[in-house]
């Protein structure tokens, strides 16, 4: 009998919204950067994305989405949200506040809603990659779907 294909969180969220993407995984990711793994997935590192939490000012959280080659820019960041600064979420309090771990945070499908910002790269795009919310994990989607289920903005955010 053949195994069924393991879903994740991510992937159920975009089912239920019916919502198409595509699956890839990479057995034995972990400790891989980003750019490692779009270059075992044969992906471009410039439509693969990864998700990074932040701490702001005021104590608010929000969510940056950039390029796994680029770097985010705090101070652009933070113009984005309206804080004077940011910071980086300590990597401790990624999964009691988001409910993923470090490598597996997906901007769809966090405990609670966030702030959430693209980084205006991917408008070059038709569709990106980024976490499917476990280690090793990720979907395809196309960029103007991802608004169909978290509301973002996209903005110049990275150096």
């Amino acid at each position: 009998m053949a195994k069924k294909e393991d879903k994740t969180n991510v992937m159920r969220l975009l089912d239920q919204k019916k919502i198409p993407y595509e699956h890839f995984s990479l057995e034995g990711a972990d400790g891989l950067s980003g750019e490692e793994i779009a270059d075992k997935l044969s992906e471009n590192p410039a439509q693969a994305f990864k998700t990074l939490v932040t701490t702001g000012k005021t104590g608010n959280h929000y969510v940056f989405v950039v390029p796994v080659a680029a770097e985010l820019d705090l101070k652009k960041a933070a113009s984005a949200v309206s804080e004077k600064s940011i910071e980086m979420l300590k990597q401790k309090d990624l999964l009691p506040l988001t409910g993923y771990v470090h490598g597996g945070c997906s901007p769809i499908g966090m405990k609670k809603f966030f702030t959430t910002v693209i980084d205006a790269s991917a408008e070059n795009f038709d569709q990106i990659y980024f976490s499917a919310g476990k280690v090793g994990h990720q979907v395809k989607i196309a960029v103007e779907d991802i608004s169909k289920i978290i509301r973002v903005e996209y903005e110049d955010i990275i150096k």
